[in-house]
């Protein structure tokens, strides 16, 4: 089945991802979709630089949710926060939340964002961009 085939209303749109973030940008864009978040798991593999790392994560979320449903085309992403050469992880509590923002305050830090599509055809894409931030201090 070749993309331009198809017609865009026939192709169903699905978020392999749970974040609210993600699904409020994709309506703001007008969009109707799904969401069926992956279960894949997000550990750094040793060795992998925060833009391989996104991309492994986004081509490997859009490639399961796509298995179950090949008939769509499926969005995954993925964000990660970088300062000097350390991803830091999503906060376990509001507590290591604090403590994270507070060791970016007044700090310059990386946010880095991975994209993949997994088209019904066959196709996949997938991309990386890296923002640089810089937090005021809160002290």
């Amino acid at each position: 089945m070749r993309g331009d085939a198809l017609k865009r209303e026939e192709i169903p749109l699905i978020l392999a991802s749970a974040s609210p973030r993600r699904a409020h940008l994709l309506r703001q864009l007008g969009l109707s979709f799904s969401v069926v978040p992956s279960e894949v798991p997000e550990d750094v593999l040793p060795g992998e630089t925060p833009e391989v790392h996104v991309r492994r994560l986004s081509r490997e979320k859009a490639l399961e949710v796509h298995a179950s449903h090949p008939e769509a085309l499926v969005v995954a992403g993925d964000t990660v926060v970088v300062l000097g050469d350390r991803i830091l992880g999503k906060p376990r509590d509001r507590e290591d939340a604090v403590s994270m923002l507070m060791t970016l305050s007044g700090n310059t830090h990386r946010v880095v964002s991975g994209l993949a599509l997994s088209f019904p055809w066959g196709d996949l894409e997938e991309g990386a961009l890296t923002t640089e931030v810089t937090f005021r201090s809160f002290h």
